[in-house]
């Protein structure tokens, strides 16, 4: 995919050390940050992720219609949920952002980074009192004193690293060479740190955050499934004649949703692996967009909780396919901006495989165009035809997996069939050449050669 001799991967800051530092670092208490990080990236990740529980664990008994005041309460628990959710992505670029420059800690360090990360973990709590009990102010103030103390444990940890710890140190090791009776005190040079709020985002950090919140989302269908769809024995043997196969039959419709809608999230970490193949780096728009196409990915737990709950509520299966249309097209579309914004900076961004006129460009907008347009024509054939509103929704989630299969394929094939076209085009057109003959067809393929220097 890349050009002979540039290099896959650019080189990381991160935890990156001058050779010959090792024992040098280990005397004087200081470690590598990679482990720290992958403890920090997958935390958040799981932290982000679970705030989606408050909502899909939203309440609607078989005799209550999904009306105008459900639909209001699901959407304030939703528009609550993706703020939340961008708090903590924001927190995790904020971390980022502080240990691209770091990339050696010591234990003050470790320990400000624990105190941050249990702020964050308490922020789902918070956030579920505030879900609960809307109307009583002690959910909200909580939530907001989680917010601000999670705001100034950063401040205080950039604070620490970046401004004090330098001067720390250095006068650590002045009284070290004092005590020790040391004549001629040990030359500890200020290492000041500057940190470049432009910088690009570390790509590895940006995959391990974004690898984490896709599988925690697969996890939490099988979870689901786990609590919901296990039969009660007293109900096997009194409704179904103790035949657990019948019972399990009845639950059809809910292994249907799930192996759709896993299949749904696996294809849209694929889209995303696959494009981050192909990205050098990650600018700050970059990681804003992803951070709302991660966002909507949280929510697919809700749309398998809808689309799950169309045997037991039919009534109100049109309503319930729209709202995981509408999720399904908001997951993806941000993945289609994610790749816009990188090509408006290609240079710096992409590998030249996927560049304007690369030999992959075409194929990696029709991959990432597959799931925003199937979806989106889901949702316009549910308003027109609203009978068939579950059928629609399965077969767009049977049809997309077959289309990523033969995705090359068909592209191949139209690819072809527009040369096809404008070769015969092409013989068609009449030679208007005045010698006719060789000088006519040295016209005709003059304007495919490269103009002359």
């Amino acid at each position: 995919m890349s050009e002979p001799g540039t290099s896959e991967q650019e080189p990381s800051v991160q935890g990156d050390s001058p050779p010959g530092r090792t024992d040098e670092d280990a005397g004087e208490g200081t470690q590598s940050s990679h482990r720290m990080l992958g403890f920090s990236d997958a935390l958040l990740s799981i932290i982000a992720t679970v705030m989606i529980l408050p909502v899909t664990h939203t309440e609607i008994s078989p005799e209550q219609q999904f009306d105008r005041s459900m639909q209001r309460l699901l959407a304030t628990r939703i528009a609550v949920y993706l703020m939340t959710f961008l708090i903590v992505t924001g927190a995790w670029a904020a971390h980022t952002r502080l240990f691209q420059v770091v990339g050696k800690i010591d234990d003050t360090l470790a320990l400000l980074n624990l105190a941050c990360m249990m702020t964050i973990t308490f922020l789902p709590y918070t956030f579920s009192l505030m879900v609960t009990f809307p109307n009583v102010a002690l959910g909200i103030f909580l939530f907001c004193v989680c917010v601000i103390t999670i705001g100034v444990v950063q401040s205080y940890l950039l604070m620490a690293s970046v401004v004090f710890l330098p001067y720390v140190s250095k006068a650590a090791s002045w009284c070290k060479d004092r005590l020790m009776g040391r004549t001629e005190p040990t030359a500890h040079p200020v290492e000041l740190i500057t940190l470049d709020l432009h910088e690009p985002l570390s790509k590895e950090r940006v995959e391990a955050f974004s690898d984490g919140v896709y599988a925690i989302v697969a996890t939490l269908l099988i979870l689901d499934i786990c609590a919901d769809s296990v039969p009660d024995p007293k109900a096997v043997a009194s409704d179904f004649g103790g035949s657990l196969l019948a019972a399990l039959g009845a639950r059809g419709p809910r292994f249907l949703a799930y192996f759709g809608s896993f299949a749904t999230v696996g294809l849209l970490w694929f889209t995303h692996h696959s494009l981050f193949l192909h990205v050098r780096k990650a600018t700050g728009a970059m990681g804003l967009l992803n951070a709302l196409s991660l966002a909507f990915v949280g929510g697919l737990p809700l749309a398998y909780q809808q689309t799950s709950a169309f045997a037991r509520q039919p009534r109100d299966e049109l309503e319930r396919v729209r709202l995981s249309c509408a999720i399904i097209f908001l997951a993806s579309i941000f993945q289609v901006a994610i790749w816009t914004a990188a090509l408006l900076r290609e240079a710096e961004t992409l590998r030249p495989a996927v560049r304007f006129g690369g030999p992959e460009h075409t194929f990696m907008l029709a991959k990432l165009a597959l799931y925003p347009c199937t979806s989106l024509l889901a949702f316009a054939a549910t308003c027109l035809l609203s009978r068939f509103s579950t059928f629609i929704f399965h077969l767009t989630q049977i049809a997309v997996p077959c289309g990523f299969l033969l995705l090359r394929l068909l592209l191949r094939l139209a690819l072809a069939g527009l040369r096809g076209l404008r070769g015969l085009r092409g013989l068609a057109r009449p030679q208007r050449g005045p010698l006719g003959g060789a000088d006519a067809n040295a016209d005709m393929q003059s304007p495919l050669l490269p103009a002359p220097c």
